[in-house]
């Protein structure tokens, strides 16, 4: 599987450990590196800024193996998102988009991802608009709503997207009501991660679920783009929804099992 991922990019800087610590994120780098991770390739096509965190977010992709030969350095801020940790739970308390907020993707841009199996984006990327172009070339796409598939940016992403992904608390009817209507919208499949309560995924006619991997938490930041990562790999080599939402959980267990998203 070659993934290209596409749009958001950040430095996490976890504002409440003494040192300040700083770690390359956002959920479509995420997601190229766990690909890697699990004998893909991968590629990132986005913007940084000409500052210390956006070398720190070049230099580690390009360290891991990620092709960044359609990164774009520019003059501005990298973006920063602000974690505090709480025990092994992580919460957003800022972020600055800095040079993603002006960002555009080129035709040469879309002529590469024409050459991926299949291209993630995420809410904060800034590239809903590129995905009815992406998929009028018949490539593949996948968007990350996190917890905001009825905000105008995910309403505007889902009809020109394959596989959808959003986070909810449990499994409810009125959670698969929302399913059945985000795929009468456009999707081929619409998937529903559970944290700790595991994924739910619909395919048109039949919901399916999948329990977590057990394993000992030691920071979630990345568990979702994890779970992406491995389902997107699953399906794109031809496996089951079963055994893709097993996979996309067993990529999340082991993110999940150290610190920092990678």
């Amino acid at each position: 599987m070659k993934l290209g991922a596409i749009g958001s990019n950040c430095v996490d800087y976890y504002e409440n450990l003494q040192d300040g610590r700083a770690f390359p994120g956002g959920g479509p780098v995420n997601m190229a590196v766990y690909t890697l991770r699990m004998g893909g390739e991968a590629a990132y096509v986005g913007p940084v800024g000409r500052d210390e965190n956006g070398e720190i977010i070049r230099t580690a992709m390009e360290k891991k193996g990620v092709d960044i030969s359609r990164l774009q350095v520019r003059e501005g801020k990298t973006a920063v998102s602000m974690v505090e940790l709480r025990g092994s739970e992580r919460h957003f308390t800022g972020y600055d988009e800095g040079v993603l907020k002006n960002y555009t993707l080129s035709e040469m841009d879309l002529d590469f991802l024409g050459s991926c199996d299949v291209v993630a984006a995420d809410l904060w990327g800034r590239v809903e608009k590129y995905l009815p172009e992406l998929k009028k070339r018949g490539v593949k796409t996948a968007f990350d709503c996190a917890t905001a598939p009825e905000s105008a940016v995910s309403q505007k992403a889902i009809p020109y997207t394959d596989y959808l992904f959003f986070s909810a608390r449990e499994d409810t009817e009125t959670l698969r009501e929302s399913m059945r209507r985000y795929h009468q919208a456009g999707p081929s499949l619409v998937i529903a991660t559970l944290g700790e309560k595991g994924s739910l995924c619909f395919d048109g006619e039949s919901f399916h679920a999948c329990g977590i991997v057990p394993c000992t938490v030691v920071d979630t930041l990345g568990a979702g783009d994890s779970y992406i990562a491995g389902f997107l790999f699953g399906v794109t080599e031809g496996l089951s929804i079963e055994k893709a939402m097993e996979k996309g959980a067993a990529c999340a267990a082991e993110t999940i099992g150290y610190f920092g998203a990678w």
